[in-house]
């Protein structure tokens, strides 16, 4: 599984960074320290990059949900009867 970010030629390199660490769950004051900035300054740079229209993807290799038809029969309509 991978997190693909859409549109991060839009944003500065402080807001990549704080954007690729919160979109993997990381808490603002975790970030912070990690990149050697204040919470406050994170929830900014975050809320900048958001209003910058950036996009999050999730890519799901194979079939981890068990989501796919098995017999190849996609597209095929079933019915419940």
């Amino acid at each position: 599984m991978q997190l693909e970010i859409r549109g991060l030629e839009k944003l500065s390199f402080r807001e990549r960074q704080v954007v690729a660490l919160k979109e993997t769950g990381i808490k603002n004051e975790a970030v912070a320290k990690r990149l050697g900035l204040s919470p406050a300054t994170v929830a900014t740079l975050y809320n900048r990059a958001k209003s910058k229209g950036y996009q999050v993807v999730l890519v799901i290799e194979g079939d981890p949900l068990g989501v796919s038809d098995p017999d190849g029969d996609e597209g095929e309509d079933e019915v419940n009867e």
